[in-house]
């Protein structure tokens, strides 16, 4: 037996108790006549002690020649501390070695194992498995277990059954690139890795199964960011003889429970906002609404006089910054300064003071009045003491840049709380979207959404007004779920595969399966999708998903603590009947 306890669990009430524990050295201190050592385990730290007087010498030396993160095993006594430290669980105690073995030694790690290390990003990656061994890292990994956890109690004991689907499976046009698998069986054969279990949980719900779930690793090779990577998981669901209402209620109900289970807040209300309204109050379709800053729409009262710069854009908006009439000239300009960033793109930035005693100041007084800023202030919400930030162009390209802009004026003025959970439906999306690039509508969300019955008809004449039978779950600003009710017959998915540029032919090719399924008997059916690694960091009090990741990619999609990906050895290629051509 290794050990007797775990590292986190001795009391007072375990004085005078013969113990044997087995862990890692946190840290030693060396007096000369006593040595403390600090063993941990995942549950936590346990102080050793040896001394001149109560340890033999053999032991003594032994202690001696510990270093950081040898692993040992100790038998021992529970005494009682001379100094206790609070701030332990085990802190009131510590062991009294009177055997220690050494189970394995180590190299002195690359960084320091503790909460506060002093390991940049990319060598705590290279070395993960020594990352793991820390307080914050680990807690997240054990904080994921029991949001998964709560999720297959809380869907199984709703009638839910989990059910595994493929990971070789065909790959298809639409959505982000495909991870793509040779077959050596089936020479120049292809298979894909999923993007989502999509056609099958809707195979699913024809083959009976009427309340779906998985929690299933997916795949897409798209570029990366802090919220993104390559092989990510969803809370994949799926729901038979259902219409949006029933998903939405049956969700809100999960996201509910793991709110109070997981962090201990009730959430009553969960708002409902159409597409086209979050993008005209917020500039974006996963609005954070913990805090105000609504866009103003200013085209009626700026377009009226001789600024072309308002005069010409599609759309003039505005926010106002709570108490921003503080700022002063150097921090607005580094604000005009951040809007004009690559990432961000707009050309400039107008703003306009409210002083407290009701004047304005912008500046483009030349041009506007204190009538007429007086209207920005109502258009905007803005109060004395506020400032009024403006922005100008296309709406798309101004909405989205506003909205950045928004977001980060709200971190720094220390808004977005994280302990603070506001959870939004964003509903009724556009069913298509044009792309400039490919001259040809693609599916908002994917070619299996169904429309809205009542605007079928407008396909036909105006399929860019056509809304989605489609819904978001944001939370905190984030999109943590989407789903849709989907397409179950198979004129109308015909008829969708037409709008989105495919010939009869190609989509019998890519999608003849689950069209051949709907002349069985397919029931009304829709889900949804919880990005689950996007959730447990949001659930978590972050937004940044890496650490809720046992072993994640960094940026460039690499793993480097294995370097994947990694060239193959040509006899491999020669079974996949393929040819690497590298150009020199």
């Amino acid at each position: 037996m290794y050990r007797s306890h775990n590292c986190g669990e001795l009391t007072t009430a375990h004085i005078n108790t013969e113990v044997t524990l087995a862990g890692w050295v946190q840290k030693s201190r060396d007096k000369g006549f006593m040595i403390w050592v600090d063993l941990r385990d995942r549950y936590g730290i346990t102080q050793l002690i040896f001394d001149e007087e109560r340890s033999s010498k053999a032991i003594l030396e032994q202690a001696k020649s510990l270093g950081r993160e040898f692993v040992i095993q100790v038998k021992g006594t529970v005494i009682e501390r001379a100094s206790k430290n609070p701030k332990m669980k085990t802190g009131d105690i510590e062991i009294l070695v009177s055997e220690l073995t050494v189970l394995n030694q180590s190299l002195t790690p690359p960084f320091t194992i503790e909460d506060n290390t002093d390991g940049g990003e990319e060598l705590r990656m290279q070395f993960r498995y020594l990352d793991i061994r820390r307080n914050p890292v680990r807690d997240s990994l054990i904080f994921r277990h029991k949001v998964t956890q709560q999720v297959r109690n809380y869907l199984s004991s709703g009638g839910f059954i989990e059910v595994e689907t493929p990971y070789l499976i065909k790959s298809t046009p639409e959505g982000a690139r495909d991870f793509v698998v040779p077959s050596r069986m089936n020479e120049g054969q292809f298979y894909a890795l999923p993007q989502s279990p999509q056609t099958f949980k809707q195979l699913l719900m024809v083959g009976g199964m009427d309340k779906y779930f998985q929690i299933v690793k997916c795949f897409r090779d798209e570029d990366l960011r802090a919220d993104r990577q390559p092989e990510f998981t969803q809370i994949d669901c799926e729901m038979a003889f259902v219409d949006q209402e029933d998903i939405l209620n049956a969700f809100e109900g999960l996201t509910r429970h793991l709110l109070k289970e997981i962090n201990g807040v009730e959430v009553d209300e969960f708002p409902r906002m159409t597409f086209d309204e979050a993008m005209q109050r917020y500039g974006n379709d996963k609005p954070d609404i913990r805090f105000g800053m609504e866009f103003g729409e200013l085209n009626n009262i700026a377009q009226h006089k001789d600024f072309n710069v308002f005069n010409q854009a599609e759309l003039v908006v505005g926010i106002a910054v709570p108490h921003g009439n503080s700022y002063s000239r150097k921090e607005i300009d580094k604000l005009v300064d951040w809007v004009k960033r690559p990432q961000v793109g707009a050309l400039g930035m107008v703003y306009a003071r409210c002083n407290e005693d009701g004047s304005y100041k912008s500046s483009v007084d030349k041009f506007y009045d204190q009538e007429d800023l007086a209207k920005w202030a109502e258009a905007t919400g803005a109060n004395p003491g506020d400032l009024i930030c403006v922005l100008s162009g296309d709406t798309n390209k101004v909405r989205a840049q506003l909205s950045a802009l928004r977001m980060e004026l709200a971190e720094r003025l220390g808004l977005r709380n994280p302990k603070e959970f506001a959870p939004l439906w964003v509903v009724d999306f556009p069913l298509l979207e044009w792309d400039e690039d490919t001259e040809r509508y693609h599916a908002m969300h994917h070619p299996f959404t169904s429309p809205k019955p009542e605007q079928i008809e407008l396909l036909k004449t105006d399929p860019g007004a056509v809304k989605a039978n489609a819904y978001d779950l944001v939370l905190n600003g984030n999109e943590i779920g989407g789903g849709s009710i989907r397409i179950h017959d198979k004129a109308t998915q015909a008829l969708m595969f037409d709008y989105l540029g495919f010939t009869p032919e190609e989509a019998k090719a890519q999608f003849g399966f689950l069209m051949n399924a709907f002349e069985y008997g397919a029931p009304p059916h829709g889900g949804l999708a919880f990005g689950l690694d996007r959730l447990v960091a949001i659930l978590g009090g972050q937004e940044t998903i890496r650490d809720f990741i046992a072993f994640p990619k960094n940026n460039s999609g690499r793993d480097v603590m294995i370097d994947a990906p990694a060239p193959i050895d040509d006899n491999q290629l020669t079974e996949l009947s393929l040819k690497l051509n590298i150009n020199s």
